[in-house]
């Protein structure tokens, strides 16, 4: 698997964790109450951390050859 591949999968990951983190932090909000709340955000919140990590560094990695 070439590396502009690899770079597509790893930049497709960080995009389900983005989705994950904002369907928890709905989710959490609207139905959950006390500390499942808040441990249900702070898992939401190193989703989104993580993600933008992923995304911070494929970004910053520049273009890959194109063969």
């Amino acid at each position: 698997m070439s590396q502009a591949m690899m770079n597509m999968w790893i930049s497709f990951f960080a995009l389900a964790l983005m989705f994950i983190s904002a369907g928890a932090a709905i989710f959490s909000r609207t139905k959950l109450k006390g500390i499942i709340q808040k441990i249900v955000l702070a898992f939401s919140f190193v989703c989104l951390m993580v993600a933008g990590i992923i995304v911070f560094l494929i970004v910053i990695g520049g273009p890959t050859a194109t063969l």
